[in-house]
């Protein structure tokens, strides 16, 4: 099934996925968090995201928890495409200017917790099925006639800290909550929604740009730790979840990323700028100078999940990642399976190998033994191997 021509007569069909036809327009819910559209920036589609029923509905949106609890496809598409997105348009730079849904948009954005409304819109909210590559799926739309808060929301100190600091970067916001545990998809929020920055550049941000701000925002703080450890072996990890599956291959040299992904069932994967069956994006020990346009915001939760692993064991080197997407992943969920099946991968126990021959060898016949697919193909296209031939030992770096 082509993505990113799914229709919802299409989805009602898809096993396991259970979509609400009876959404009402005037209802109590518990929302778990915001949505800022990127059409027509800077004036775009402001909301909130939340199911027509109250309580705690804080794990309808954390990727951390249907990690940990296994949740299937099936179980998270169900569970966002029951999320009404209450809606109006407003101007991102206007996030100063008092208004009634903003206000809720910046409350849900800190929260800890769901927060209780009440919502009235201005007519029955309709679904539109537009899978994309980054965002989480919601359900129906519509525009919001009257809302309020019902209940008080629960804010963290940390992060009432943080919001309270107007002379505080966003970056050194998003770094400070991270290394306190806070997950991607709250920094997100808490992002988009203009809770974070100095004074004069608060704003909001729409959702797609502020996930990946976060992912590289940490990631080239932590390749920063990274590049002043030693290098590590030769090693492989395999694993992931959700259709979606990691190859990783550790080489012994200084940092540096490169990242495949294609389908398995395509013949031309449909996110190739290139119209290739896979698509790339790669960065050196000096980093990247633009957008990884190719893997988008894979990319950055993909080397986000590998620095994370590099900084725990304390070891820095050239990382060689296939992602492998299957026929399983029949429903988009955003870029935070990436992220998230990338971890699942690194916490697999990997093999180490006592050169590079051994290691490359054991890849390919790997792969061929899994999904029949030849990694050569691959293999002879990587600007990292290509790259690796003429890079300067560690030892060069620490003398100049």
């Amino acid at each position: 099934m082509n993505l990113q021509h799914v229709k919802y007569k299409d989805i009602e069909q898809l096993p396991n996925i259970q979509i609400k036809k009876d959404f009402k327009k005037d209802f109590q819910g518990s929302s778990p968090s915001i949505f800022i559209g990127r059409q027509g920036y800077p004036q775009v589609n402001i909301g909130f995201l939340s199911p027509q029923f109250g309580g705690d509905t804080s794990h309808y949106d954390s990727p951390k928890l249907w990690s940990r609890g296994k949740f299937g496809i099936g179980t998270i598409a169900s569970m966002r495409y029951g999320l009404v997105n209450s809606r109006a348009k407003w101007n991102v730079k206007e996030v100063h200017k008092q208004n009634q849904l903003l206000e809720i948009c910046k409350e849900v954005g800190m929260a800890s917790n769901s927060v209780e409304l009440e919502v009235n819109l201005k007519d029955q909210p309709k679904l539109n099925f537009q899978p994309e590559k980054e965002i989480i799926p919601f359900g129906p739309q519509g525009e919001v006639r009257n809302a309020r808060v019902t209940a008080n929301p629960k804010v963290d100190s940390r992060v009432e800290r943080i919001v309270s600091d107007t002379d505080l970067r966003a970056v050194e916001g998003v770094l400070s909550l991270y290394r306190k545990g806070f997950e991607e998809n709250f920094l997100t929020k808490l992002l988009s929604s203009g809770n974070m920055g100095l004074t004069a550049n608060r704003k909001l941000v729409p959702t797609r740009w502020s996930i990946t701000a976060v992912d590289d925002t940490v990631g080239k703080k932590l390749i920063t730790t990274v590049k002043d450890f030693p290098t590590g072996e030769f090693q492989v990890y395999f694993g992931g979840g959700w259709g979606n599956y990691y190859l990783i291959l550790f080489f012994p040299e200084v940092w540096s990323f490169e990242l495949f992904e294609m389908y398995l069932e395509h013949k031309i994967n449909p996110w190739s700028k290139a119209g290739n069956f896979y698509s790339t994006d790669y960065e050196d020990y000096s980093g990247r100078k633009s957008y990884a346009e190719e893997c988008a915001g894979g990319y950055y939760a993909c080397r986000l999940g590998v620095l994370d692993k590099l900084n725990e064991l304390k070891r820095q080197g050239s990382v060689l990642v296939f992602r492998f997407i299957t026929p399983e992943y029949n429903i988009p969920l955003g870029v935070w399976v990436c992220r998230e099946a990338t971890r699942k991968s690194m916490n697999e126990k990997p093999l180490t190998f006592g050169s590079q021959e051994l290691m490359v060898k054991y890849a390919k016949e790997f792969i061929k033994n899994k999904f029949g697919f030849e990694l050569e193909l691959l293999l002879s296209q990587s600007k990292l191997l290509k790259e690796k031939k003429v890079q300067r030992r560690l030892g060069e770096f620490h003398n100049t």
